[in-house]
């Protein structure tokens, strides 16, 4: 059994596929419907490398302060390395499963995103923990997936059994949450959080010819899942190879078409 911190993606390349995967435009998109302005004070939780911190750092300026956290050390240091170094925007290392220090506080809007499917059985907590560091009247903002990994058509049958029992497998041993999405509006809710809103809308939206982008963020996603369960395959004809070489086969296949939800909630601290 992993602990949280055994993050299921880690690997030597994972601060590269976070940074090509960020889609700027789509992190402004949903950064505006957060709420997000020039002169809030914003918490970007699990920050990892910093794009996405970067770009509200953008969208919070002239006056306006973004502090990135993640319990990554080596994330944070290419953090501060690219987009340190410039006034309004910081990046610590913290520890978000435990309660968080106290000079995080009274932040005007947190910020969550792609974090809370890595931390299935901590992610209520998080939640508790962060909300600590929101000011009264302040808004926290859940982005996350749902039915994560799972939405591809037309996958021979052995291909899907298969790729669902890998997911399970990550559920049960990884911390995995593939779906978190739908669970973050009761989050909010139990916690007494008003004004609450929810959007939904589509991350993965992929069909025809296959982008360099999609087709690494895909593929190294498998890959690490796969290593990790790799006697699911036993029975697979060829083993964990063909079925991987299959997956790339497939998904390289214009007529191929894979999805998966995004699910926005936020809600007000209450004062």
């Amino acid at each position: 059994m992993q602990h949280s911190h055994s993050y299921l993606m880690e690997n030597d390349q994972e601060a590269f596929r976070l940074d090509i995967k960020t889609d700027p435009e789509a992190v402004r998109e949903q950064a505006l419907w957060c709420g997000i302005r020039p002169g809030l004070r914003i918490l970007d939780v699990g920050c990892g490398p910093g794009k996405t911190t970067s770009i509200l750092h953008e969208m919070v300026k002239p006056n306006g302060q973004v502090v990135g956290v993640d319990f990554s050390r080596e994330r944070i240091r290419k953090a501060k390395e690219r987009y340190g170094g410039e006034p309004g925007i910081d990046f610590e290392i913290c520890d978000f499963t435990k309660p968080m220090p106290g000079g995080l506080r009274n932040f005007d809007l947190i910020w969550i995103r792609f974090v809370l499917e890595y931390h299935a059985k901590e992610s209520p907590n998080i939640i508790k923990n962060i909300t600590d560091c929101l000011r009264p009247g302040g808004y926290l903002c859940l982005l996350d997936l749902d039915h994560n990994c799972l939405n591809h058509y037309e996958l021979p049958p052995e291909m899907e059994r298969i790729l669902f029992q890998v997911v399970g497998a990550m559920q049960r041993e990884y911390n995995f949450d593939p779906y978190i999405g739908r669970k973050l509006y009761s989050y909010l809710y139990d916690l007494g959080f008003q004004d609450i809103q929810m959007d939904l809308r589509a991350h993965h939206l992929i069909y025809g010819e296959t982008n360099e982008t999609d087709l690494f963020n895909w593929t190294k996603k498998l890959e690490m899942a796969s290593t990790k369960a790799s006697e699911i395959f036993e029975d697979y004809p060829g083993g964990h190879e063909k079925f991987f070489a299959d997956f790339v086969s497939f998904f390289n296949d214009p007529r191929r078409f894979t999805y998966t939800p995004l699910i926005l909630c936020k809600g007000m601290r209450p004062f």
